[in-house]
């Protein structure tokens, strides 16, 4: 059985915690902890930090207080969750009426910067209410984390990477909020729209170009537009589609790498192994023969 971390009381607060010494190997390749642990204010308080290289998610299990954050103050009370980049400064207070209790992690990761831009992107913001009946999904994270933290599994690092996933998807289903998405007024292309159309059409020649032409818009717009919104660039997720295609025809038919090429919208054999090598670090061939 896993051991609960010490309860320490002092003047503010009574919590309990781990600071956490991940490996070097979960340091550099996965979502990694650096401390997790509860608190209950006994008194008010203001806890202020900044330039920390950490993220950190908490989550109100009961009472009041308030998030400032990049110069913003949020209120927040039971249920609600504050997600943010430690970096910058911020600071977090209970309230005097209502003194709270908190569950929360720090965890960091070698793209987590590029992962806390793109929540923002989705309309994410650094706090933001439950939905009703949903607070075990995170608790029960978090729980994970903390039981996780307190053994001495050899295989913690990738368990806790588990559960920092499983967040991170979370945070990401809540962010989506096209209304408050930085990019939104700025959008009148429909990227689903363009992303149907590609997704019928690939398998013929078709480049940023060709759709930008269907759908009436710069090319550079529709560059711009489609990357926030995707992560990729038009033709990148043209190939992405050719490619996917390819490798079903390359495990369940036997047709030529000529015909694969021209039913992918590829440009002859040659060109089709030198862009799936790229891709998939083998030939077309070789993919055929493992599978």
């Amino acid at each position: 059985m896993s051991k609960a971390p010490p309860l320490f009381i002092g003047d503010l607060v009574q919590s309990r915690r781990t600071i956490y010494q991940p490996s070097l190997f979960a340091m550099q390749n996965l979502f990694y902890l650096q401390e997790t642990g509860s608190l209950t204010a006994i008194k008010p308080h203001v806890s202020s930090r900044q330039n920390l290289s950490s993220f950190l998610f908490f989550y109100v299990t009961e009472g009041q207080g308030s998030l400032t954050y990049k110069s913003q103050s949020y209120s927040m009370k039971k249920g609600d969750c504050a997600f943010i980049d430690c970096r910058n400064l911020y600071s977090q207070s209970s309230s005097a009426e209502q003194l709270w209790s908190l569950k929360w992690v720090h965890f960091n990761g070698s793209t987590m910067a590029q992962i806390y831009s793109k929540y923002l992107e989705r309309g994410g913001e650094p706090s933001f209410s439950l939905k009703e009946g949903q607070e075990s999904l995170f608790t029960s994270i978090l729980d994970s984390i903390m039981e996780t933290a307190s053994t001495s599994s050899y295989t913690r690092d990738m368990k806790i990477n588990e559960e920092l996933s499983k967040l991170l998807t979370l945070l990401m289903e809540y962010s989506w909020n096209p209304q408050k998405a930085r990019t939104s007024n700025t959008k009148s292309l429909n990227i689903s729209n363009v992303r149907a159309y590609i997704d019928q059409n690939f398998e013929s020649k078709l480049s940023l170009e060709a759709v930008a032409c269907q759908f009436n818009v710069n090319k550079s717009y529709l560059l711009r537009v489609f990357k926030e919104s995707t992560g990729l660039t038009v033709n990148n997720y043209i190939l992405q589609k050719r490619i996917l295609k390819a490798k079903n025809e390359l495990r369940f038919s036997s047709k030529t790498l000529d015909l694969i090429a021209e039913e992918c919208g590829l440009e002859g054999a040659n060109y089709f192994i030198r862009v799936f090598k790229k891709i998939e670090g083998i030939t077309p061939g070789e993919y055929r023969k493992s599978w």
